[in-house]
């Protein structure tokens, strides 16, 4: 029997905080949304609560109300992030609350704005927010992210049909990466993180030192921090629940070392950043750090990212997805780094997670930035992988073992 779309909806929310979230009875939810998306944010918020959540505080969000900034803001406006926030977002995740972001991006928000500009707004956001990045990055509490259409996005999507059409094509689009078109969602999604975790165990047997990407455009070594860790499927966070950060997600990750990041690499996909569209990155590495940077298309927010600070010319993660998984399967460019990402390897720019680290929380930080951890404000996934780029790990002995090739893993676990 097909299910209408108002039961997949409500699956969506329920796969959200039953299984994304996982909340727990007594547990706050702090939840930020695009105002334009009450209607799920509703049912999101009476899933919690039926979930025993005590406490379930929305955070309505409007990109186009925050463009303003930018084109009626004075210099004093744009550079001003304000901290009382995000201290109070970081005070409810000390406290014991989740985190729930529900996003709707339109990549091209922000195209006709001075990059310079929002560069100096997202420099002052990432100052103001630091603890907040802290806590997620070191997996404090349990948290997620999801995502819903808006019509730009979807006509970019699907470009030629209406935003109606679009919209619905791009629902469905959603529905398929996360699994919410299954008979039974949530034990789809189960079934789907466990068998991450078994790709994750994997990895961590194999102990790599490096991972290896070759293809067009690219040569690149990451060489990893000597404490590393995959991570990937379920993540258990530092209060004890274990749930799915990121729906969908088809990465395993880790940590590469700060300085051992060696050679040439070009993106696979256009990365939506910051209200703008960068494509056909090319960039290179030497000892860890971009020496040389261009791209055909927002080469100045590209710059601009990387000028953030002395961190954000370095990598703060490395993650392995399959060219054949249930995103990419869908033949779909998002445009969109929540989906992006999981249908491609991917590196990271900034800042590192701390549970890639083994010890991470023992170490100053100081200690850590010499183990290889990388510290920064940003922290900015962009596309390296498809199936012409061949995936190597390189063992302890030094031998170069086969990863991917084409569509999938090598070898099956």
């Amino acid at each position: 029997m097909q299910r209408s779309f108002a039961d997949k909806l409500q699956d969506y929310a329920a796969l959200t905080i039953r299984l994304g979230i996982n909340i727990q009875p007594g547990q706050e939810l702090f939840l930020t949304a695009p105002v334009a998306d009450v209607e799920f944010v509703r049912l999101l918020v009476a899933e919690a609560y039926q979930a025993g959540a005590k406490n379930v505080q929305v955070n309505f969000v409007d990109d186009i109300a925050a463009k303003s900034r930018f084109i009626y803001g004075s210099d004093e406006a744009v550079a001003y992030a304000p901290k009382w926030f995000y201290d109070g977002v970081a005070n409810a995740m000390e406290a014991g609350a989740a985190r729930l972001g529900v996003i709707s991006e339109d990549p091209g928000l922000l195209s006709d704005i001075d990059p310079t500009k929002v560069s100096t707004w997202y420099g002052a956001a990432g100052v103001a927010a630091k603890r907040v990045g802290e806590l997620v990055g070191s997996a404090a509490i349990n948290w997620s992210l999801v995502a819903v259409p808006n019509p730009r996005w979807a006509r970019l999507v699907f470009p030629g049909d209406s935003d109606e059409t679009a919209v619905a094509k791009l629902w469905e689009a959603i529905f398929t990466c996360c699994r919410v078109d299954q008979p039974d969602p949530l034990q789809a999604w189960r079934d789907h993180c466990d068998n991450l975790a078994l790709r994750r165990d994997y990895l961590n047997q194999l102990n790599l030192t490096a991972v290896c990407f070759r293809g067009p455009g690219t040569d690149l070594e990451v060489g990893l921090v000597d404490q590393r860790i995959w991570i990937g499927g379920w993540g258990t966070a530092k209060n004890g629940v274990t749930n799915a950060p990121n729906i969908p997600t088809e990465e395993i990750f880790s940590m590469p070392h700060r300085d051992r990041v060696q050679g040439t690499v070009s993106s696979t996909l256009p990365l939506s950043l910051r209200g703008q569209v960068v494509d056909k990155i090319q960039v290179e590495f030497k000892d860890g750090v971009v020496v040389r940077a261009s791209a055909g298309e927002g080469e100045k927010t590209l710059i601009g990212l990387l000028d953030t600070d002395e961190g954000s010319r370095r990598l703060g993660e490395v993650a392995l997805v399959p060219p054949g998984c249930a995103v990419a399967r869908t033949g779909l460019l998002f445009t969109n780094t929540l989906y992006d990402e999981n249908a491609a390897c991917h590196i990271a720019l900034g800042s590192s997670f701390a549970e890639n680290m083994m010890g991470y929380d023992d170490l100053s930080a100081d200690e850590r930035l010499a183990a290889g951890s990388n510290d920064s404000r940003i922290h900015v996934d962009w596309m390296i992988g498809s199936r012409e780029v061949e995936v190597d790990g390189i063992l302890p002995s030094g031998e170069r073992k086969p990863l991917m090739r084409g569509l999938d893993w090598v070898e099956a676990v």
